[in-house]
């Protein structure tokens, strides 16, 4: 199985800034596509930043220029670095990763973290 880590969330002010970690472990053979995705109350799940399987990098217009999204392949870890933030970046983050299980089965699943909240104050 694999198993999502995620880290970083917290309580911040406005302006501030936050680096939320994931870190993906066990039957892992390589990772295709990774993002970042957020979910404010009463609000549908976003994409917030995503890198596709061909290093491809998009973010939501509401965020860029504020947040990078990177991955350390080595690490297995996925990284969303949040500058000048803004109350309404308030929201559950969740990460996404996916990846190939096995060498020898092309497949590829996903996966999604448990989440990690995120809180700017005015």
């Amino acid at each position: 199985q694999v198993q999502l880590v995620e880290s970083g969330g917290g309580l911040v002010q406005t302006g501030g800034s936050l680096r939320l970690s994931c870190v993906a472990s066990g039957e892992i053979f390589s990772i295709t596509g990774v993002g970042w995705y957020r979910q404010a109350p009463g609000k549908e799940r976003e994409s917030v930043a995503v890198i596709d399987r061909s290093d491809t990098t998009n973010y939501a217009d509401s965020v860029k220029g504020r947040f990078t999204i990177s991955r350390d392949n080595a690490k297995n870890t996925v990284y969303l670095q949040m500058n000048s933030l803004k109350p309404e970046d308030t929201a559950v983050y969740y990460c996404n990763v996916q990846l190939r299980r096995f060498q020898l089965n092309p497949r590829v699943f996903s996966y999604w973290g448990p989440g990690t909240q995120v809180t700017v104050s005015s």
